[in-house]
Parts: structure tokens; sequence; C-alpha cells
């Protein structure tokens, strides 16, 4: 063979991948007959790319984490913990409605601004970035998903196994005992009582000056500093502890991928920055992993 040139098996490959990839919108380039994936361009997003080493490195990928936020669920139409305060809830800030304090002072208006929050959760479903973290569970031997999030959209979708950071807003609790309770008679109590000992019932969520849930932070560090990827996705990376995870991940030896519109305090240190919304970015990556996996 002469120096330079393809081996007709190269080329047949090369061909194979192409047109494996066609479909996906994402263009291939050789560098020292290796096949790689090249930029890949959303018509509807022009201004994100996917850096054309990202795809095959994250296809040999053994072991995977991802941390979503706020973002993921805004683009299902949930609004963000502070831009919840519309309408009649404009006049409290989020910080007299999510403390124990506040719950204690005014249990009522604590429980009736978590029902009006939860009919909005109801109304919402999983969108195109729930789906594609779907799809990522079975694409690698090991996948840890992490949520901020308290919607349940990742379980709505069909995600098997979620750490939840923040509790979920549509579990309740006995404010006494700390237990998830199922179900209650309706006696016209605003909030309900349990009805194990009386006590109030609240919305099974970590609210200011809570102690995060110590097992699911457990399990959260131990999936961000034992991974070969990291993801951040839709966090604004200021809300602690969960937003020391990535850097965790970071110090870890993982490669950190950070998708997000708007740039955040950690992007200038992720390996990768891809700034898009979550939607249209995972759909893409997945594809594009699965069609280089096929070869």
């Amino acid at each position: 063979m002469q120096p330079g040139r393809d081996t007709k098996a190269e080329l047949n490959r090369r061909s194979q991948v192409c047109e494996a990839l066609a479909g996906t919108g994402v263009r291939v380039a050789k560098v020292d007959l290796i096949v790689v994936v090249g930029f890949l361009k959303r018509r509807n997003n022009p201004a994100m790319m996917i850096p054309a080493e990202l795809v095959p490195r994250l296809a040999i990928a053994k072991s995977v984490t991802v941390l979503t936020g706020a973002g993921v669920s805004a683009e299902s139409g949930i609004p963000t913990f502070r831009d919840a305060q519309t309408g009649l809830w404009a006049k409290y800030s989020p910080e007299e409605l999510a403390t124990p304090r506040a719950f204690r002072r005014n249990p009522r208006l604590v429980w009736e601004w978590y029902e009006w929050r939860r009919k909005l959760v109801a109304g919402a479903k999983p969108n195109p970035a729930h789906f594609a973290l779907v799809e990522m569970e079975g694409l690698f031997l090991r996948f840890h998903l992490i949520t901020q999030n308290m919607d349940g959209l990742h379980q709505r979708a069909g995600s098997r196994h979620v750490i939840e950071l923040h509790g979920n807003i549509m579990r309740t609790k006995c404010s006494d005992e700390n237990t998830v309770v199922s179900s209650w008679k309706d006696m016209g109590d605003i909030p309900p009582k349990c009805p194990t000992c009386g006590g109030l019932l609240r919305p099974d969520v970590v609210w200011f000056e809570e102690p995060m849930p110590e097992e699911e932070m457990q399990e959260a560090m131990t999936a961000s500093t034992h991974c070969d990827f990291f993801f951040s996705i839709g966090t604004s990376t200021v809300v602690y502890p969960a937003a020391a995870l990535p850097s965790e991940a970071l110090r870890s030896g993982a490669t950190v991928v950070e998708i997000n519109p708007q740039p955040t305090p950690f992007t200038p240190q992720a390996h990768f920055a891809l700034a898009g919304a979550a939607g249209v970015v995972l759909p893409e990556l997945v594809r594009a992993i699965s069609a280089l996996r096929r070869f």
C-alpha cells in the first residue's frame, strides 16, 4: 500500500459510517485512517456545535454520570423555582414559603402553595431531553442520573434509577415522623394530618435550612467521583452542595461536559461546553453515539 493511501476495506468502512450517520446531521472526517465524527450542527440552532472529538470518546466510555437542573424541567414548561412566583403568589418570595419556619408559622399557606405547584407539574410532560437520557441509560455499562429537580419527569420518561437530591414534590410525608405517606382520609384539614400519628403532612422536598438527604448525597458523590464522563445539564452550578459535583468529577479525572443555553460559573472548567437547549443537544448526541457504536 502506498503511503497516505486508504485500503479498500478502510474506504468501505468510511462509506458505511457515513451512510449510518447521514440521517443524523453529522459530518465525518478522516484523520490517520481513523473515522471520527465531525461537527454536528442543528439547522434550528446553528450556533450549537458538538466538537469532533467528543462523540468517539463518549462512545467508548464505560461509566457516565449525569446531573440535571431546573433548565431541563423549564423545557417542559415548568417554571424555575423563582420564576414560579406569579399571580396570587407574586407577593411572596420562595424563602417565605419553603422553610420549616414558614411551615410552622403558616402551614396552610405553604401547603396551598405546593398544591398549586403540584398542579403545574402534573400538567407537564417529559421533553426530548428526558427521553434522550433514558436512551443514554441503555448505552453505557454504568449510568447514574442525579437531579436537583423535584418534578419526577425523569421517572415519567422511563429513567429507572434517579437520585433525587431535593426530594419529589409529588410525594407527601409526615412532618413529625419524616416518613412517606401515600394515602390519607380527607377530613377537610389543610394541610391534612398523618393517618398514623396525627402530625401535619407536608411535601417530601428539601426546604431551605434543611440538610440534604444523606443517603442520596453520598450516592451522588460516589457516582460523580467514579465515572468516565460527567454531564452537567441545565443547572446554574450555583446551588450547593449539588454545584460541587461537577468539580468533584473533574478532580477525580472524569471528562466533564456542560450543556446549558447560557454560560455558568463552571463553564471555563468544563472540557466541553455545549451552548444549547438540552432537548436539542442530547437527542443529537445520542443518535451520533448510537450510529458510531454500530461500527
